[in-house]
């Protein structure tokens, strides 16, 4: 449950500026599309990622992690990482498996089959994007999973693009869509209250500290 009365007194550590910044990117926020990325080797490819994410919304980011380990870069990231959700998954199963779950559409970004174009792309469904490695793209397993296939209209001699751009030109059209479509698509208003906690304890100075205060004025166990 929700401590509101620890978001009031975190809030006040916070400028007036701070807190209708948070406001603000918490109302164009969605967990209705998300992003996975699967075994990416270049690290700054999987921290670009990242970025975009939270450059166009995407609350929610998955790493599949299987062959290379971790692969973010936080100078690449600016500090997206703090305001994106990450989730890391040993396993492309195990991802695909959560994602299905949650109610999401396993899409398969790929040029290299009869993929329905970015333009045409169904955006009532619950989607989750996979991207794949820089030189082999995604696995046979993302392959013969997905539930659909999506691809960017290109019309020179190259195939593909770098990862982080493909998903940059995914999300910036797909969320563009979303926003001007009657769906459903904000977080409940109890996630984006969630969000501001975490936030804000995210860009408090001596946080643990602070923390340790508000539980012993209020009388509660530390968390």
């Amino acid at each position: 449950m929700l401590d509101l009365n620890l978001l009031d007194y975190l809030e006040t550590f916070l400028t007036e500026d701070r807190i209708r910044k948070f406001k603000e990117i918490l109302s164009q926020r969605t967990r209705h599309f998300t992003v996975v990325t699967e075994d990416v080797y270049q690290m700054h490819n999987a921290s670009a990622v990242i970025r975009s994410c939270d450059v166009f919304g995407i609350q929610d980011v998955h790493l599949v992690e299987k062959r290379f380990g971790k692969r973010l870069d936080s100078k690449i990231a600016m500090g997206a990482q703090k305001w994106v959700d990450i989730q890391r998954y040993s396993s492309t199963r195990g991802c695909m498996d959560h994602l299905r779950a949650k109610g999401y559409k396993i899409i398969a970004t790929t040029p290299h089959i009869d993929s329905r174009y970015l333009e045409d792309f169904d955006i009532t469904q619950k989607s989750a994007f996979f991207f794949g490695t820089e030189l082999k793209g995604l696995s046979e397993e993302v392959m013969n999973g997905a539930d659909g296939f999506l691809k960017i209209p290109m019309v020179g001699f190259t195939e593909s693009l770098n990862i982080s751009v493909s998903a940059a030109i995914i999300l910036q059209y797909l969320t563009g869509k979303l926003r001007q479509s009657e769906i459903a698509w904000r977080l409940t208003e109890e996630e984006m209250l969630e969000k501001r906690i975490d936030w804000s304890k995210k860009s408090i100075r001596s946080i643990d500290d602070i923390l340790k205060r508000y539980y012993e004025i209020n009388d509660l166990p530390g968390s």
